[in-house]
């Protein structure tokens, strides 16, 4: 008769090969508690000039929420986020051969009478990276300046007038005026209007809408602010980043210039954040998170490390002070902590 230690010891070592025949899981599930969900969406709700919030993990969307008569589907004014945008058209005009690569002098892309007789031969030096990372070193048509450039009769040859307050190359200086150039680089290089380029590189790929924008005195398309889309397009548009430049299968951008785009170039003295090509990144509980940013607080976060792609817009009547991006922050950091402990591993 079988002792009863050797069945223990059988049953034990069945026990043993069972478990490890088991397949394991690589990370835990992603959080999505809808209740968790909710409480959050309010909190988002209850800061001051909140319109819409959208958020979506690893593709599918957790909350969806309108406040103060705004919805997700209606087209929002995504102000400098659009600088975001036109990044991603520069990618593809990289892809395509239209531009050479982020080294080439922008000067080589503009209409020759866009480019003024009397300009700092410096001009000639200031390449396509150096205006998405904004780094032309050109005194900025933003702020205090901004009046006076969209007042003028020329913007893009009122860009390349000012002066230079440091070398091309130098010191982060934000300015709208370095996507403007692009969006005349782009319009100049192709023969096709950016909200043509913008339609067919992106808007048809990703089955989105892209309503026309303001155009310059010369008929450029605002490169850079006063764009409209909705957040529910913004999403999608962030998702296709999240998923390395795919979407439904096709690819659209190069991953590559994901990469590029997201790799800090310099710095901003307002925000404290690195900043690449038209895009911002920061770390918030821990996680690497890339962001666009508009004025007023519209904002598209991507969290790689949590799956997750996360839209907000707000009143774009008051400028986005530090204050507002530090609330919106915050609510990112618990949606962060809300979503569970690992998710993708970031690039």
């Amino acid at each position: 008769m079988r002792q009863p230690g050797h069945l223990c010891h059988a049953l034990i070592t069945l026990a043993m090969v069972w478990l490890v025949s088991m397949p394991v899981s690589a990370s835990p599930a992603i959080s999505d508690d809808p209740v968790v969900m909710a409480r959050l969406a309010d909190q988002a709700g209850a800061l001051p000039r909140t319109h819409t919030l959208l958020v979506a993990i690893d593709g599918n969307t957790v909350i969806d929420r309108g406040y103060r008569g705004h919805r997700t589907d209606r087209t929002a004014n995504i102000k400098s986020l659009s600088k975001t945008l036109i990044s991603a058209l520069v990618g593809v005009a990289i892809e395509r051969g239209v531009i050479k690569s982020v080294d080439q002098p922008v000067i080589e892309l503009l209409a020759p009478d866009q480019i003024p007789a009397d300009a700092d031969p410096r001009v000639r030096d200031i390449t396509v990276g150096q205006l998405l990372s904004m780094q032309a070193g050109l005194e900025r048509t933003s702020g205090q300046h901004y009046g006076a450039w969209v007042a003028s009769r020329n913007w893009v040859r009122d860009a390349l007038s000012r002066p230079f307050v440091d070398e091309p190359g130098g010191r982060m200086l934000y300015s709208t005026g370095n996507t403007h150039l692009l969006s005349a680089a782009l319009t100049h290089s192709t023969g096709r209007s950016t909200l043509t380029l913008m339609r067919d590189w992106l808007g048809k790929p990703l089955d989105i809408s892209v309503p026309p924008w303001t155009r310059d005195p010369q008929g450029i398309y605002f490169g850079g602010n006063e764009m409209g889309l909705t957040p529910q397009a913004l999403v999608t548009f962030g998702e296709m980043y999240r998923l390395g430049g795919t979407f439904n299968g096709r690819n659209i951008l190069p991953e590559t210039w994901i990469d590029a785009s997201w790799q800090p170039r310099t710095h901003s003295f307002y925000n404290g954040n690195d900043y690449g090509y038209g895009w911002f990144r920061d770390e918030i509980e821990g996680e690497p998170v890339y962001y666009g940013w508009g004025y007023g607080g519209q904002v598209l976060f991507i969290v790689p490390g949590r799956d997750m792609t996360v839209v907000l817009t707000s009143d774009p009547t008051p400028p986005s002070s530090g204050s507002y991006l530090r609330q919106i922050k915050a609510l990112i950091g618990e949606l962060i902590t809300a979503t569970g402990q690992t998710g993708t591993p970031a690039s």
